[in-house]
């Protein structure tokens, strides 16, 4: 595995990118599993999901600066989370990359997503007439890094109840190869703000954001 991209946004988060180049038996290799971890595994289809899931494993220990085990289960909800430090964290996956957001500031989300005229079939499932407005129709970039900021935001407070098309608002912004928006997030008749940061990594958009409105 190499490290690809390391970023500290601050003094109390950080995130870093790996290409997966690694097999199976090597990321393993790397690692120290519990009986829990192992049926994980298991239950994994074989392939990338196996690969993604020993990577952003293996990225942890990068980032935490350890070669021992670090427990790191997941809620009820499948949101990971570590025991025995005080970060809280994200993880992403797309392709031959693995990602990792980690914050003693609050919740966080990260997302990764390989760019792909896809997202021209399904923008109107997660972004209302509104958003759509100030996107240029054939803006593909511009259409990822609204899909990663509410992806991000999701996994921020915690994989759970909220939709993208009708719980998350995006506000008009100049799409740049890296910027900022404010995306609304309406949840338990509340709406939360949040500042989402996007930049373009090769040929994959990246979306991540810090918790500053304690959900």
């Amino acid at each position: 595995m190499g490290l690809v991209y390391l970023r500290e946004l601050n003094s109390e988060t950080k995130f870093a990118i790996w290409k997966i180049e690694e097999t199976v038996e090597e990321l393993l290799g790397r690692l120290q599993l519990d009986e829990r971890e192992r049926a994980k595994l298991e239950s994994l289809s074989k392939g990338k999901r196996t690969l993604h899931w020993l990577a952003t494993r293996v990225l942890l220990r990068f980032l935490l600066k350890t070669d021992g085990y670090i427990a790191c289960p997941s809620d009820a909800n499948g949101k990971p989370f570590l025991v025995d430090y005080p970060f809280k964290i994200s993880l992403t996956h797309s392709y031959d990359y693995a990602g990792v957001l980690m914050s003693t500031q609050g919740e966080c989300g990260i997302d990764l997503e390989i760019v792909k005229d896809k997202v021209l079939r399904i923008k109107e499932k997660f972004l209302k007439p509104t958003e759509l407005a100030f996107i240029h129709p054939e803006n593909i970039e511009q259409l990822y890094a609204c899909w990663c900021a509410k992806e991000a935001v999701y996994k921020l407070q915690g994989n759970k109840g909220v939709s993208f098309l009708d719980d998350m608002t995006i506000l008009p912004f100049q799409y740049k190869p890296q910027g900022v928006m404010t995306l609304l997030l309406r949840k338990n008749k509340r709406t939360y703000p949040f500042q989402v940061y996007y930049e373009k990594f090769q040929e994959y958009m990246l979306g991540y954001v810090v918790d500053q409105a304690n959900i």
